[in-house]
């Protein structure tokens, strides 16, 4: 399976450049007429579904950094149709996972515009099954204020995507401050996907991909720790952010941070956090994607089902895993409510998606 360090760093040759079409090409509301599209029921009424992680990307904007798109599927807009289609999928947020935060300024300024207004340019075409994220040059933190307010209120994007860190850089550092207040101000919900990083990754080597399979749910864990116990979540307590993975290993393993301070006292007195660590859990919104309805379960007790939502992490075929609307279906104990909360209810009132 394609990783996110070799989408990032364009290392599969296989897939090269896709040419990205024009909006005319990008309509295909209804090539797809004559196919099956599969309905998600809850207790026999259909429910609109809403995918809150799926990648995208755009050769125009990658081809500044030289790097590579893998799998095409990132640029091929009437294979996903037909694949949402397939699966029962409503609505796609599409996210665009960073390679660009290694940029100087005036790359990134050019790169963040065709990448933004590429993905405007997509959802234009098809309002009806898309919306997206703004992108933003992180590693230029006024920069990006100015990207995220040109992209939500001329562009029409309806959220913001972020890496864990930036080039390193924890997004807990008080130079980010400004873009937390900016989606506090506007309301925006924030979706996080890990990245690659050199030195984090370097014990990862070896079988089992463990890049992604350790790597990533372990990034996310670490960043979303770390804005709790730096006090950022405190200061910016409006903001909406939705981790990847369900959140890594956190919900799992939170109540360590509570012990934690317990135990060592002196390593929390740097900032004075308002509640236990772990009750910062309910304050923040995760996806799907954790394979195993038992596990989704417990992740509903420990952090309430209106903070979860669909996610598939298209196109990487987690889907043969379970990572589809079935998981939710078959996670026991939850009411129809919860289901439709979490299937599409959820992400659509935060997206301000009509379904």
């Amino acid at each position: 399976m394609q990783t996110r360090r070799d989408f990032i760093r364009g290392a599969a040759s296989a897939a090269g450049a896709v040419i990205f079409t024009s909006c005319d090409l990008l309509d295909h509301r209804h090539a797809h007429a004559e196919g099956a599209r599969r309905e998600i029921v809850v207790s026999g009424k259909r429910v609109r579904t809403v995918d809150i992680h799926a990648h995208c990307a755009f050769p125009e904007a990658n081809n500044l950094l030289g790097v590579k798109i893998a799998p095409a599927t990132l640029s091929d807009m009437a294979q996903r149709i037909t694949w949402m289609d397939g699966q029962g999928i409503d609505f796609q947020a599409l996210s665009i996972n960073p390679f660009w935060y290694g940029a100087n300024r005036d790359v990134a300024e050019k790169l963040i515009r065709i990448q933004n207004e590429k993905l405007a340019e997509v959802v234009a075409a098809n309002p009806d099954r898309f919306v997206a994220f703004a992108t933003v040059a992180m590693q230029h933190p006024d920069l990006a204020v100015q990207q995220l307010e040109y992209g939500v209120k001329k562009l029409g994007l309806r959220g913001m995507s972020v890496g864990t860190h930036v080039e390193g850089e924890e997004l807990s550092n008080p130079k980010f401050h400004p873009i937390w207040q900016k989606c506090e101000e506007l309301g925006l919900l924030v979706y996080m996907h890990p990245i690659a990083y050199a030195p984090f990754e370097k014990r990862f080597a070896g079988n089992g991909g463990l890049v992604n399979i350790i790597g990533n749910p372990l990034d996310t864990t670490i960043a979303l720790t770390h804005m709790i116990f730096e006090g950022t979540l405190d200061r910016f307590p409006g903001l909406k952010l939705c981790a990847s993975h369900a959140g890594g290993y956190l919900a799992s393993y939170s109540d360590r941070s509570d012990a934690g301070c317990i135990t060592f006292p002196d390593r929390c007195k740097a900032v004075t956090l308002k509640k236990k660590p772990t009750e910062y859990l309910k304050d923040l919104y995760y996806d799907t994607i954790i394979f195993n309805p038992e596990a989704l379960r417990y992740l509903a007790s420990r952090v309430g089902t209106s903070q979860i939502m669909l996610g598939t992490d298209y196109p990487f075929p987690w889907s043969k895993a379970g990572a589809t609307a079935d998981i939710i279906l078959n996670t026991p104990g939850l009411s129809d409510d919860d289901k439709r909360a979490m299937l599409g209810g959820s992400a659509a009132k935060l997206l301000g998606i009509k379904v």
